[in-house]
């Protein structure tokens, strides 16, 4: 799965790997935790947006949106048919670009949180859902799921799921509209070779979600 990840990027560097029309404004991020606000890239009116939603998906027929913190994640085999996520997987499909992700490993009695980023230092670009829900009171709550497939060799270790990751030459399939055909959508959702990753262990403190600074990053010995 994915419960938490980090997004240190710059508006710049953003702006250019996606080729986005415009970015919020955001602060880096070292460790993002489910209900909070993070960048998703998706289309509006044909042209590439970076927007602030909320991170776990709260469908448009939920009657509460604290259904959200059971759908963080959305798994890739099931995506398309099962009801929560099939109709965003349909029309609202997004990148949710990271700088890494976080998973933990059972050691000694406690778990040991490592850190999971590209090598080349490229975003790490997880594949997305994103949906539109109305509250009682008329306000519009934009939220957003991480997919997940099986994890490859780095990642397996700690953990049997890992982020469903793209590749740019990716990105415009993923987020065209009018791609009707789940087969070749699903086909994108693939872990990326594991010669593309690297692991290392990072401190305890990324246990407490209010823990978001610099040392979370920091390479500790496991």
């Amino acid at each position: 799965m994915c419960g938490r990840y980090a997004f240190t990027i710059t508006a710049a560097e953003l702006q250019a790997h996606f080729d986005l029309a415009s970015v919020p404004e955001f602060a880096p991020r070292y460790n993002i935790a489910p209900s909070q606000n993070a960048p998703v890239v998706r289309l509006e009116g044909g042209r590439r947006l970076a927007r602030m939603l909320r991170w776990g998906l709260v469908p448009r027929w939920a009657e509460d949106a604290k259904i959200g913190h059971r759908m963080i994640n959305a798994r890739a085999e099931s995506v398309a048919v099962k009801p929560a996520f099939r109709e965003a997987f349909r029309r609202r499909r997004c990148l949710v670009p990271a700088t890494g992700f976080y998973e933990w490993k059972r050691m000694n009695g406690r778990k040991q949180p490592y850190f999971i980023h590209r090598k080349d230092g490229r975003p790490l670009t997880m594949a997305g859902l994103w949906e539109a829900w109305r509250d009682p009171t008329g306000e519009i709550l934009e939220s957003f799921t991480v997919i997940t497939t099986q994890a490859n060799a780095i990642v397996a270790p700690l953990h049997e799921r890992m982020p469903a990751i793209l590749p740019p030459e990716a990105y415009a399939l993923w987020l065209d509209e009018h791609a009707a055909d789940p087969a070749s959508l699903q086909e994108l959702l693939r872990a990326p070779a594991a010669e593309a990753l690297e692991a290392y262990p990072v401190s305890p403190i990324v246990n407490n979600p209010a823990n978001d600074t610099p040392a979370c990053l920091k390479r500790q010995r496991a």
